[in-house]
């Protein structure tokens, strides 16, 4: 049994006089336990409300969330507050994308972690602060004893986001969700932030859920990866496969629009042309059929399924006319057939 198993997500916001936008369409996935997936996509495709809805996190008023997020074998959607409180935090955990808004600014780095202490575990005062000490420590603050009594505007970008991992990981949860871990980081830093990510899912057997439009991010860290395009998973594959065979026409402009060491100076960048707002419901087609170089005239009379790319169950793509695989060229050092 999966460890997290989202099947048929569909998030909606109603905007008044019953317009409504539809921000997560029909989304299903699953990871097991110590799995690392990526989910990829541009910025407005779904990414960060999928993992909101899965905590529940989402407000009240004027969402509606329907379809099923079965973790470890429990409902989370319709599950009371009282139950998901005691799901966040101590058996998934989130790192949110900009960690300056998330931290309260009016309480110091120790007490953010100290409170998920004394709440989940009943931990009293002095040992929730040795272990948020030695927390910080694990996830390479410098001088832990002396930070953990600053304020989150007393850290530098790199160092708050590390202290929010190390709030997430206080209970060492089953399921860490990374919502753009790495984003307003210059390379270094996120180069460290990553690494940090990878150790601590090797040493504690922790699924991480990794959210990016980066994929170089992806490349180096993620088994498994998902492309979702206007709220719903457009490919899915092993990273390897996906990187070698890119079937969809959206992976593969994501892929090209990549800048490259080794092309030639000066070579142009390819990016995919048009912008995220220019689709077509699901119900009548491929969303991305208006910015698709492949388009065809099947591709606008209904939804495309997601099957497998040809001969790999491996490997699913929602696309009527998927791009090719190419054979690789002999090298000229291999004998002739």
């Amino acid at each position: 049994m999966s460890l997290l198993a989202v099947t048929d997500l569909t998030v909606t916001f109603g905007r008044g006089r019953g317009r409504s936008t539809l921000a997560v369409d029909g989304l299903s996935f699953s990871l097991d336990e110590g799995e690392t997936v990526g989910i990829v996509g541009e910025s407005g495709c779904g990414k960060s409300v999928t993992a909101l809805a899965i905590l529940g996190l989402l407000p009240r008023r004027r969402v509606t969330v329907d379809g099923s997020v079965v973790f470890d074998g429990r409902e989370l959607l319709g599950a009371s507050e009282a139950e998901l409180r005691r799901v966040r935090g101590r058996e998934i955990a989130m790192v949110f994308q900009d960690p300056m808004t998330s931290l309260n600014p009016v309480l110091t780095i120790g007490r953010q972690i100290t409170e998920v202490l004394e709440r989940h575990f009943g931990t009293n005062k002095t040992d929730a602060r040795t272990e948020a000490v030695r927390l910080l420590q694990q996830v390479g603050i410098p001088d832990a004893a002396r930070r953990v009594q600053e304020y989150p505007h007393q850290l530098s970008g790199g160092m708050r986001q590390r202290a929010m991992i190390a709030i997430a990981l206080a209970c060492q949860p089953k399921l860490l969700i990374a919502d753009e871990p790495t984003t307003a980081l210059d390379v270094t830093i996120q180069a460290q932030i990553l690494e940090l990510l990878r150790e601590l899912v090797v040493e504690s057997n922790t699924a991480l859920v990794l959210i990016t439009h980066d994929l170089g991010v992806v490349a180096g860290l993620c088994e498994t990866v998902f492309v979702l395009y206007a709220g719903r998973l457009v490919e899915a594959a092993p990273r390897h496969d996906l990187f070698a065979r890119a079937r969809h026409p959206y992976t593969a402009g994501l892929l090209a629009s990549v800048p490259r060491l080794d092309l030639p100076k000066g070579e142009p960048l390819h990016p995919i042309k048009g912008s995220p707002r220019d689709t077509i419901p699901w119900a009548e087609g491929c969303a991305f059929a208006p910015r698709c170089p492949r388009e065809v005239p099947p591709c606008r009379t209904g939804p495309p399924p997601l099957g497998p790319a040809g001969d790999e169950w491996w490997h699913q793509v929602r696309c009527v006319n998927p791009v090719p695989v190419v054979s690789p060229t002999p090298s000229s050092t291999e004998p002739p057939s």
